[in-house]
C-alpha cells in the first residue's frame, strides 16, 4: 500500500467515531493518561510494564484481592523508578474506592471473566475509559449491559484483544484490503494451544505442570479451571475471531448473523493429571467442556467462518488462521500462502513469509522499534498504545465496544447452542442496525492505532 493512498484512506475515520453521543471525547489532549489497573496478577503486570514504559503514562493506583499479586507489582513499580502507586485490597468490592478517584482517566481490567463485566460498567458509570481484558461477559445479557452503559456515559470500552495487532494478520489485513485473495468465502481461526500446564499448578510447579487447581493453584488456575469443570462451549473466541472481524468488515458493512457449536468428548484434562498423579481426585472430575469445540458463523454478506477452541490436549500453539477467497489462500498453521495469478507453479504451496515482508502492514513499519521486547512479539505493544491514545486524545478505542461485545458473546451463545442440541442461535446485533453504514478505520492511520 503506497503510504499516500494508506493516509487518504484514513478519512473514513469520521463515521466510527459517531458510535458514542458525547462530544468532549474529541477534544485534543496531549497529556498524560492517568491510569488505574483492577487485577495486578499475571496479565495485569503486563500491562503495568507496558505502562512504565511510557513517559505518557502515570500508574496512580492498583487493586488487587491478593497481596502476593500487590507485593509484585509495587517491587516492579519501584524497580523502573516509578512513584508508588495507591493500592486497593481488602474484599471485591475495593475496586469501587479506585472508581472513585477524580485524578484517573482510564482503568485496566485483569480479573478473572465473571467480574469484567460488574468492574466495566461501574468504571464507564465512574466516566473512566475501559480496557478489559477477555472475554467481556458471561452471559449475552452482560455484553448488552455493555453496550447500553457506554452508549449511555459516552465511555468507550476496549476488549485489549492483542492478536489484532499480530504482524502477519496485520499483513493479511493489507492484502485482503488490496484484494490480493479476491473476493473472501471463508475464514478460519482460533485458540489452539496446550493450556493444560496453564489450567493446573501449584507454587513448586508455577506454569510449569501440577494437579491442582483452585486455592491450592496460582495465577489462573485458581479461576480459570473451574469454568472448564462447569462450562461446555468456546471460552476464549476473541483471539480467532478478532483479526477475522478485521478482514471481513464485521460491524461495518457486514456482521455475523448466526452460529452453531459442536463438542466433543472431554478426555484431556483428566488424562493429564492421571499422568502426573495417577487416581488423583482431579483426574476423576466430570470435566463439562469438550476438548475441541467447533462454531460455524454465517455471515451478511455471504461468507462462513470456523472457529476453534483446542486446549485441553498435547499441540503445538497455533491460531489456526486461514483466509480463502476467489484468487487465493493464506494458512498459518504451514506458514504457507497461495495466489494463483501470482504463483509460480498451479496448486503448490508457497512461504508465506515473503508476502508478509512485501505486504507488511505500515503501522509495524513505523513502530517496529517502540514494539520491541513487548509481549507476545510486540503486539502488547500496540494494543496497550492504541488504548493509550485513545485516551490521551479523548476519542473512540480502535477496538470499540460493538465490536468488544461481538467478539466476547460467541461464548454464552456458544454455551447455549451446545445445551440445545448443536441448535443454531441468532447473532445478536449491538449496532442496532448502524452496522450497515459504518465504515472499517481499524489501523488506517497512526493517530490512534
Amino acid at each position: 500500500m503506497e503510504r499516500r493512498d494508506f493516509i487518504k484512506n484514513s478519512a473514513m475515520a469520521g463515521a466510527a467515531f459517531s458510535i458514542l453521543p458525547t462530544g468532549r471525547l474529541f477534544a485534543a489532549d496531549k497529556g498524560k493518561v492517568r491510569l488505574g489497573y483492577i487485577g495486578v496478577g499475571a496479565r495485569g503486570m503486563s500491562h503495568i510494564s507496558e505502562g512504565c514504559l511510557r513517559d505518557d503514562v502515570e500508574i496512580v493506583a492498583i487493586c488487587d484481592t491478593q497481596e502476593s499479586s500487590l507485593k509484585g507489582c509495587r517491587s516492579f513499580i519501584a524497580k523502573n523508578g516509578r512513584p508508588p502507586a495507591v493500592e486497593y485490597t481488602g474484599g471485591l468490592d475495593a475496586y469501587k474506592k479506585l472508581l472513585d478517584r477524580k485524578d484517573i482517566d482510564a482503568v485496566i481490567i485483569a480479573t478473572p471473566w465473571q467480574f469484567h463485566r460488574d468492574q466495566a460498567v461501574d468504571a464507564m458509570k465512574a466516566g473512566k475509559y475501559v480496557g478489559c481484558e477477555v472475554i467481556a461477559g458471561l452471559t449475552v445479557q452482560d455484553h448488552w449491559d455493555i453496550v447500553n452503559t457506554s452508549e449511555k456515559t459516552g465511555m468507550p470500552y476496549m476488549t485489549l484483544e492483542n492478536v489484532c495487532y499480530r504482524r502477519d494478520v496485520m499483513a493479511v489485513l493489507n492484502m485482503v484490503r488490496q484484494n490480493l485473495f479476491g473476493e473472501i468465502v471463508h475464514y478460519e481461526g482460533g485458540y489452539q494451544h496446550n493450556l493444560r500446564n496453564v489450567l493446573f499448578n501449584n507454587g513448586k510447579q508455577y506454569y510449569g505442570g501440577g494437579v491442582e487447581y483452585g486455592p491450592k493453584a496460582l495465577s489462573e488456575a485458581q479461576w480459570r479451571t473451574q469454568f472448564n469443570i462447569d462450562v461446555d462451549g468456546d471460552l476464549y473466541p476473541t483471539h480467532g475471531v478478532g483479526p477475522i472481524m478485521q478482514c471481513a468488515n464485521i460491524n461495518r458493512g457486514n456482521r455475523f448473523t448466526n452460529l452453531v457449536s459442536f463438542s466433543s468428548k472431554a478426555r484431556g484434562l483428566a488424562s493429564y493429571v492421571n499422568d502426573l498423579s495417577p487416581g488423583h481426585p482431579n483426574s476423576k472430575i466430570n470435566y463439562k467442556n469438550g476438548d475441541v469445540t467447533t462454531t460455524m458463523i454465517n455471515c451478511a454478506n455471504g461468507e462462513t467462518v470456523l472457529l476453534s477452541h483446542d486446549t485441553h490436549l498435547p499441540r503445538p500453539y497455533s491460531l489456526g488462521f486461514r483466509v480463502q477467497g476467489t484468487e487465493g489462500i493464506w494458512m498459518d498453521v504451514n506458514k504457507s500462502i497461495y495466489i494463483e495469478k501470482q504463483a509460480k507453479k498451479n496448486d503448490v504451496w508457497e512461504p508465506a513469509q515473503p508476502w508478509l515482508d512485501k505486504y507488511d502492514h505500515p503501522l509495524w513499519k513505523k513502530y517496529e522499534k517502540e514494539a520491541v521486547g513487548a509481549g507476545h512479539g510486540g503486539m502488547d505493544w500496540f494494543v496497550f498504545n492504541g488504548f493509550i491514545e485513545a485516551v490521551k486524545q479523548k476519542k473512540q478505542t480502535p477496538i470499540d465496544v460493538y465490536d468488544s461485545v461481538t467478539m466476547s458473546v460467541i461464548t454464552p451463545l456458544s454455551t447455549k447452542s451446545l445445551k440445545e442440541g448443536n441448535a443454531p442461535q441468532k447473532f445478536p446485533d449491538f449496532t442496532k442496525g448502524k452496522w450497515a453504514e459504518r465504515k472499517n478505520t481499524f489501523a488506517l492511520d497512526d493517530s490512534g492505532l
